[in-house]
């Protein structure tokens, strides 16, 4: 989950790095530090704290070396200290490494190493790295890396430096993300950075190094072998969106930019993947040939769905609660049985797919660790695999079947927002394409649907205009510690999410429920002190009247009662406290609208509260390790 930055060229390789790890601070951002291999030495600055405080300390000091490393740290072994920062150095203070990942077997290396003589000056796990790397160098920094990496257990993502080849940077990844920028000029420069949002800015080239790959990368060109010792040829890649994408543009937060560029980044999921006149949708990721294990002839990703017994869907946080709408997408539309798992459940039991199954993968980053290994598996059990993710060239985009990416747009905020909402979007957009293809879905209907998916972004913006008030509703609850989420059917998964939303960035307790459970426990907490938000929109939805009935129990107990409902519904002001509303759309598309006004309340709660939204203490952007 840290932020690795490195590097080698013929520029000063400092402002580059320092910029790179502001652009990362939000995979981690307990303890920041560089490394600059400078003409005979090694340079080490970190310290516990923002990059804005290594930026203190760097002022003081002059580094014009051309090849850098650093890093900004989300703390998994060791706490957050000096110490503890990256990056790491061997008992000589020759070689320096940064680190993302865990190393699972750090303790015995440790033990083994200590008696060999070797100083520890850290808590963590990665110092057992760059001790490993000073036991094997003698004299050639990549072999050295290569022997070590045979001893590693567990997932890494490692740049390293050493002072005797100080124009190189060794670089190698295992279930973690490494990107490498191909710049330009008279002598070739290298980027390595564990997301693209660090390189954009130097370039719009770039190599993915995939799991088991080493690199060495110097101003002369560079060199990819894999665990065989087989020298790999890699594509360079092109980023497509622009650099405006990775700034706040005027706003105070990346969440609150993101929160507010929905209706631009819903509009750029649906861009050229529905034909309006035809009633149809296109998704060209799903037209991918794929070739499963036990099948006897190459199909298509959108023919194995069709033909799929079951839907697995599988996701964490956030992105499961998109699973979940996609549950009730797939089940109420089309009538396929889906089933929906945690990512970190589904790849530690018997995990019972087969090739009659499609399991759909979810993930922003496509990096998720869980997601990552479960979507292997059950490639592994004979399963097609299908990735809805955001980032281009991810890991879960190369290693799954076939897959539709978001548009979304680099997401900073680490409260996921405009990626929901994408997600959901997509999904829905599935589920159409799913229905006309097997004819269970009308002409009209889906026509119906389709013209009420492009009135979204124009909604969303509706909402997007009551933001002061829902600053408002925030100022009016922000002194309650407790909150209960409730809502039916395909706003159940809404109530969980803004539950989430509440906790990652306020800190405040708040729990999601489907309405119907109020009455199996949570009923018990109901007082003055507890506010209760429901999500209340379909007048014409069976289970309406019945969320009124759960609304009327929580009045009787004394229980603040803010209601989510649709616009034109006045008899719901006559059962509330608080009321915002949405515009009337479909009731499959209402969480698309529903859980705009509860991100916005999440946000202005931690703003009354004096909290960053962008930097949620122990959150960080990408879970890539367990």
């Amino acid at each position: 989950m840290c932020g690795i930055m490195g590097y080698v060229g013929s520029k000063p390789a400092l402002p580059v790095v320092l910029k790179g790890l502001r652009q990362l601070e939000y995979r981690g951002y307990d303890s920041a530090g560089i490394a600059i291999a400078d003409k005979d030495r090694i340079s080490v600055l970190k310290c516990k704290g923002k990059v804005a405080d290594l930026e203190n300390l760097v002022k003081r000091e002059n580094f014009p070396g051309s090849t850098a490393l650093g890093h900004t740290r989300w703390a998994t072994h060791g706490e957050p200290s000096t110490p503890n920062a990256h990056p790491h150095i061997d008992c000589s203070g020759k070689i320096a490494i940064v680190h993302n990942g865990i190393i699972e077997n750090h303790a015995p290396l440790r033990k083994l190493l200590e008696a060999e003589g070797h100083t520890f000056r850290s808590d963590t796990d990665t110092e057992v790295f760059s001790h490993l790397v000073e036991k094997f160098y003698r004299g050639d920094i990549l072999l050295a890396v290569q022997e070590a990496l045979t001893l590693i257990e567990g997932a890494y993502a490692f740049a390293v430096i050493c002072q005797d080849e100080p124009d190189k940077i060794v670089a190698a990844r295992r279930e973690s993300p490494l990107v490498i920028g191909v710049g330009n000029g008279n002598e070739g420069e290298y980027i390595i950075a564990s997301d693209l949002v660090a390189i954009v800015e130097h370039t719009r080239q770039a190599i993915h190094l995939d799991d088991g790959e080493i690199g060495v990368f110097q101003p002369s060109g560079h060199r990819i072998i894999d665990k065989a010792n087989m020298k790999v040829e890699k594509d360079v890649e092109s980023i497509t969106w622009s650099l405006d994408k990775i700034t706040k543009g005027g706003f105070p937060h990346y969440m609150l930019k993101e929160i507010f560029e929905q209706p631009e980044t819903i509009y750029d999921t649906m861009r050229g993947r529905i034909l309006k006149e035809k009633a149809q949708i296109k998704l060209g990721g799903l037209e991918d040939l794929i070739k499963l294990p036990s099948a006897e002839k190459t199909t298509t990703g959108l023919s194995h769905l069709l033909n799929s017994k079951r839907i697995v869907i599988i996701g964490c946080g956030t992105s499961w609660h998109a699973s979940l709408v996609g549950e009730y997408l797939f089940e109420n539309m089309l009538g396929i049985p889906v089933e929906v798992e945690y990512a970190s459940e589904a790849r530690y039991r018997n995990f019972i797919v087969d090739k009659d199954t499609t399991v759909i993968g979810i993930s922003q980053s496509g990096e998720t660790a869980d997601t990552l290994a479960a979507l292997r598996e059950a490639k592994r059990r004979g399963a097609a695999t299908l990735g809805l993710v955001n980032v281009v060239g991810s890991s879960i985009a190369r290693e799954t079947h076939c897959g539709v990416y978001l548009h979304a747009g680099p997401e900073i905020g680490v409260a996921s927002t405009k990626a929901f909402t994408s997600q959901v979007c997509l999904l829905a957009l599935m589920a159409l394409l799913i229905g006309r293809e097997k004819h269970v879905i009308t002409d009209q209907r889906a026509g119906t649907i389709i013209q009420r998916l492009l009135e979204i972004p124009s909604q969303v913006e509706e909402i997007l205009k009551k933001s002061s008030l829902i600053r408002d509703m925030a100022q009016r609850y922000a002194g309650f510690s407790n909150f209960l989420y409730l809502g039916r059917g395909y706003n159940f998964p809404i109530a969980l999410e803004g539950a989430l939303k509440l906790k990652e960035i306020s800190y405040i307790h708040a729990e999601g429920y489907p309405a119907a459970e109020m009455k199996h426990g949570p009923i018990a907490l109901i007082d003055e002190n507890m506010p209760v938000i429901f999500i209340a929109t379909d007048t014409e939805d069976q289970t309406y009247q019945k969320v009124i009935s759960n609304i009327e129990e929580v009045k009787s107990r004394h229980g603040q009662v803010i209601i989510i409902a649709s616009e034109g519904n006045e008899s719901i002001y006559d059962v509330a406290d608080t009321v915002i509303t949405i515009p009337e759309t479909e009731y499959c598309l209402t969480p698309l609208l529903t859980v705009i006004p509860l991100q916005l309340f999440a946000y202005h709660m931690a703003m009354l509260k004096g909290y960053d939204p962008d930097q949620p203490r122990n959150l960080a952007k990408s879970v890539t390790v367990e």
